[in-house]
């Protein structure tokens, strides 16, 4: 069933000017300066110590970058990168307020995306569109045919995708590779520097990546929340971490969460405590490495 959703827990920031892209390659993952117009990627933002500060999509609309995070970090992540920005040509805004975000998913979708005119439209992996549009325009916007739902659908694609998505509980807590962020195309190995990438690229050469990210099924009647600790019998500490979860449509929750490697096949990884409910495990939709 083809549905869409209100993106109202996310927010866009917009830059703009000359040295744009040479500013966000030395700043972010990905590589800003292969992206095409009306294409996407994902990406992270980070500290010097490869910590994620934030992780994103971003896509070049016109000669201008939009990046996509939830709107609860906008304000910050747009603060912190323009302490750097000095001299070059750039101009970061917040346009949440201005940009209204849409969700469309399901059997159909294609045909509707087909018929939209005044927005920026791009396919993401589960067989669904990002739709962004002016926020004067959005009430002209017509799905035809598809049912609204609230955002939690887009939540739940998202992690079916094995797509992570860094929140305020979860900021500097993973390199990018903990996150699976390096198997989405969101982190490029031969661009350049950015912060953290001196780490970034040593973990990644030297093979290091002690955690990963795997999607995750708990039967509990109280909801886990990102950040939440995880627990294995191999560790005589926390071993992993909530990263999002929703609710499943089958009862329970769905989520994703950084395990140990070694854990990824364990049948005893627990929430909270070593004796707290065990999660499910399952590996993303795409090979971990």
């Amino acid at each position: 069933m083809m549905g869409f959703c209100k993106l109202t827990h996310f927010g866009v920031l917009r830059f703009d000017g000359v040295d744009t892209a040479a500013f966000l390659q030395g700043q972010l993952t990905c590589n800003v300066q292969a992206l095409e117009t009306s294409r996407s990627v994902y990406g992270g933002y980070c500290t010097p110590k490869g910590r994620l500060l934030a992780s994103f999509l971003l896509w070049k609309n016109g000669e201008a970058y939009c990046m996509m995070l939830p709107r609860v970090l906008c304000e910050p992540v747009r603060k912190r990168l323009s302490m750097y920005i000095l001299r070059a040509k750039v101009k970061a805004v917040d346009v949440s307020n201005e940009t209204a975000l849409f969700g469309l998913a399901g059997t159909g979708a294609d045909a509707v995306v087909a018929q939209l005119e005044s927005v920026t439209s791009i396919r993401l992996p589960q067989d669904r569109y990002l739709i962004a549009a002016p926020a004067t325009y959005a009430s002209a916007i017509d799905f035809a045919g598809a049912a609204q739902r609230d955002g939690v659908l887009w939540e739940q694609l998202d992690i079916e995708a094995g797509i992570p998505v860094i929140v305020p509980a979860t900021q500097e807590q993973f390199v990018p590779q903990t996150v699976n962020l390096d198997l989405i195309g969101a982190v490029s190995f031969d661009k350049g520097c950015y912060p953290g990438q001196e780490i970034v690229a040593r973990t990644h050469y030297l093979g290091r990546v002690k955690q990963r990210m795997v999607f995750a099924h708990l039967t509990s009647d109280t909801a886990p929340s990102p950040g939440d600790k995880l627990y294995s019998p191999s560790f005589d500490q926390s071993s992993g971490m909530i990263v999002n979860a929703v609710p499943a449509l089958s009862g329970g929750y769905d989520a994703l969460a950084v395990v140990q490697t070694a854990d990824v096949a364990s049948p005893e990884v627990r929430w909270k405590a070593l004796d707290g409910p065990v999660l499910t495990l399952r590996e993303p939709p795409y090979k971990l490495s």
